[in-house]
């Protein structure tokens, strides 16, 4: 099945490397030189041959310089990206790819690499995490959670009754954001599967989705139309609570400015405020090695096997051989890693207007972006890293089988969906009386403070009489009693002019 897919693709480094240089690994930092960027040769077969990604130097405008450029040096401009970067896709030959790069207005020409997705019951996934309460918390008790989540991925079946899809954008091959292959589709459900009679429930229960396809039919696509896909996440920041990457390949963790993959992450999460939950990958090996996984940026997860959506373990396997209440066996693992989710069969909906149960990584992570979309709907558009302190914070450590010493969280949505407790009430307004009584060798005085009068001098009044007829407003004064035993005593401070506002009263007891 797609999830259980491994995760192949980039593994970008410097800029310094020229073109066919079969080489190590290099520093990650920025030098000079108009120069192409080469993976080394061990990943060579990643890089999407004839294409590249181009970023311009500051001051440069994509829409208005990209056709002509590529025309220039014998090529052609695909996509145009304006947001997570300020560039295009190349498509052209190396040679020409080389000459693009020592161009005054260009500032990195990257190799495209390739990328590929990994892959009204309630699932044992969305049980395990706590999830069956989201409806309630959502508002209405109907699941229509006001939230809006972007999936990257193979596009997302709009006509499914139990998806609630609003819009998109094709970034990949055809004219259409609707799925070809069905993996998209499912990473939708799990995220956000309406809460009504039929099929399963997502997470966020209808929560907006936005399908965003950036790749084809085969669960296929590359840097360029990746890119592509976060630019217009970019663009419509200020609507996407969440954007959900089923998808990677092979990569070191570069850099912000690396004009590629890392620097539209950054530009989108850091600049742009969107969180983004990442695939961890399905190869079984530190996800130190796989993109967007290793980026610090993004909140990355791997994946339970979990059977029977609940703790413990135990329970009998029954769409793979993995064991209950474990790290899945083909799942990413390491320090990068933020979150554990189910993504082991995995029930959700597929094209079609069907369901399917399916394994991955990709499974276990739209899990946390329902529960991104969730959080953001109670508390408002926090930074994306509040949002990952705080699904972290709430997680829990009820699993085993972890293969470093790096144990992330459990993902726990039942203490995440909870409203958060009321404001407290806004400061009163007015004039504001305190009374504090003593007693010094057994006789009582009362120390009055207050705030909030405008006139110049003041009325104190004890027990509903005049005090003090008069006396200034200087915010505090002492009533020197002077008796000795008990009694009660009430005061009221007032304003001297002709509309006399006063205060609340303050009662003192001996």
């Amino acid at each position: 099945m797609l999830g259980d897919r491994r995760f192949f693709a980039p593994a970008y480094r410097s800029r310094t490397i020229r073109l066919g240089v079969l080489v190590g690994l290099v520093a990650l930092g920025l030098t000079a030189g108009p120069t192409v960027a080469r993976p080394d040769g061990a990943a060579g077969r990643d890089v999407v041959d004839g294409s590249y990604i181009v970023t311009l130097e500051r001051g440069n405008d994509p829409e208005r310089d990209a056709p002509g450029l590529a025309r220039e040096h014998g090529g052609r401009a695909n996509h145009i990206y304006k947001h997570a970067l300020q560039g295009f896709s190349f498509e052209g030959s190396a040679q020409a790819a080389e000459r693009l790069a020592r161009h005054p207005k260009v500032r990195t020409v990257v190799p495209d690499q390739r990328v590929e997705a990994s892959a009204q019951s309630i699932p044992t996934g969305i049980r395990r995490i706590g999830g069956t309460s989201s409806s309630t918390a959502s508002g209405d008790g109907a699941g229509s959670v006001n939230a809006d989540i972007a999936i990257l991925d193979t596009g997302i079946d709009a006509a499914h009754p139990d998806l609630n899809v609003v819009g998109g954008v094709n970034c990949s091959s055809g004219s259409s954001y609707a799925d070809g292959n069905g993996h998209g589709t499912h990473v939708a459900g799990t995220a956000a599967a309406k809460d009504n009679s039929d099929g399963v429930v997502g997470v966020a229960p209808g929560a907006r989705l936005w399908a965003v396809r950036v790749l084809d039919n085969s669960g296929n696509g590359s840097w360029a139309s990746v890119i592509c896909g976060i630019d217009w996440v970019t663009a419509n920041a200020a609507t996407i609570e969440v954007a959900n990457m089923s998808l990677g390949g092979s990569g070191s963790e570069s850099h912000c400015a690396d004009g590629g993959l890392r620097e539209a992450i950054c530009r989108s999460v850091v600049d742009a405020g969107v969180p983004y939950a990442v695939a961890a990958g399905n190869s079984g090996v530190n996800a130190t090695s796989y993109v967007p996984a290793t980026f610090p940026e993004v909140m990355t997860v791997s994946a339970l096997a979990d059977f029977n959506g609940a703790p413990g373990g135990g329970a009998s396997p029954t769409c793979r051989s993995d064991q209950d209440d474990t790290l899945a066996d083909f799942s990413n693992y390491g320090a990068d890693v933020d979150l554990i989710a189910p993504g082991v069969c995995i029930n959700s909906t597929w094209m079609g207007g069907g369901y399917s149960t399916i394994s991955g990584t990709s499974m276990a992570t739209p899990h946390v972006a329902g529960a991104t979309a969730l959080y953001r709907a109670d508390h408002g558009r926090v930074s994306p890293d509040a949002v990952k302190t705080a699904l972290q914070s709430v997680g829990t450590d009820a699993w085993t089988g972890d293969r470093d010493t790096t144990k992330e969280r459990l993902l726990n949505v039942g203490s995440t969906v909870t409203p958060p407790p009321p404001p407290p009430p806004p400061p009163p307004t007015g004039i504001q009386l305190t009374a504090q009584g003593y007693k010094i060798k057994g006789r009582q005085q009362v120390d009055l403070t207050w705030s909030g009068a405008t006139t110049s001098s003041v009325a104190v009044y004890r027990n509903g009489s005049p005090l003090w007829a008069t006396t200034a407003n200087d915010g505090s004064a002492t009533d020197p009693i002077g008796i000795k035993g008990g009694g009660t005593w009430t005061y009221q401070i007032c304003e001297t002019d002709s509309t006399p506002a006063c205060s609340n009263t303050a009662t003192v007891v001996f």
